[in-house]
């Protein structure tokens, strides 16, 4: 069963909280989690997970970001980024739910070609780790973006992560709940 939580304090996300334990060392939550918060996002190349974006020379920054990490046990590499994008789906439907057209490439979502979003799954040697960040104001971003409030006029962050996390949860207690009803052939 995930465990979700919004933490109410403003948490810069460096990359580093990317790592095996955070949520259980930090909120106290064991097992499989997902937790979200609101800061500044200023990933260096050094703390960089995503190889590419290194090579690129292409450093996350964002004002204000609402981040999610998730870990998740038991999991492989290839199945976690399977979760890595049913989030960003979610994200997407929660955003459309709201009448802004909303464009997935991938891992990535975009609003009239400005990127909304950055996300990287990776494999810890006990989970699987991801972060999803969502720019709440894209002011001094590197790319062209957007951002939650400043463009799409979504104000109430912490409804709408708490609605993320709550169907992310659900979707994926759901899938393994649908696993145990069918028979063998």
């Amino acid at each position: 069963m995930m465990k979700t939580l919004f933490v109410d304090n403003e948490i810069k996300y460096e990359g580093w909280q990317l790592a095996p334990h955070w949520i259980y060392k930090n909120f106290k939550i064991q097992g499989d989690a997902a937790v979200a918060f609101v800061g500044e996002c200023d990933v260096k190349l050094t703390e960089m997970v995503d190889i590419e974006d290194v090579i690129n020379n292409e450093p996350i920054y964002s004002k204000s970001m609402l981040s999610f990490i998730t870990e998740q046990f038991n999991v492989g590499l290839v199945e976690g980024v399977f979760r890595q994008r049913l989030l960003i789906c979610i994200i997407k439907e929660a955003l459309e739910k709201r009448g802004i057209k909303v464009l997935r490439d991938g891992d990535d979502l975009f609003v009239e070609n400005k990127k909304l979003t950055v996300s990287i799954a990776t494999k810890s040697l006990t989970s699987i780790l991801i972060h999803t960040g969502i720019n709440i104001d894209s002011t001094g971003a590197p790319v062209a973006a957007c951002g939650l409030t400043n463009d799409l006029g979504i104000t109430d962050i912490r409804m709408f992560a708490e609605e993320i996390l709550c169907k992310y949860a659900e979707e994926l207690d759901d899938i393994v709940l649908a696993s145990t009803k069918v028979r063998g052939v």
